[in-house]
């Protein structure tokens, strides 16, 4: 496990990007769905990180 080198801000792109495929969203719901606790729990940053470079904001 200790090899796992995840890049959460390139995870938050690819959610954000499947989000955007799916249905619109504004910037900030995006955002919000992205890092609320029922939706894919990343931290406000990854999810703001995501949400723009998936082009959502």
């Amino acid at each position: 496990m200790d090899s796992l080198n995840i890049d959460w801000n390139q995870e938050a792109v690819k959610s954000a990007k499947e989000y955007l495929s799916m249905t619109g969203f504004s910037c900030k719901g995006l955002i919000e769905q992205l890092s609320s606790s029922a939706g894919d729990k990343y931290t406000v940053d990854q999810a703001t990180y995501g949400a723009k470079q998936a082009g959502g904001c």
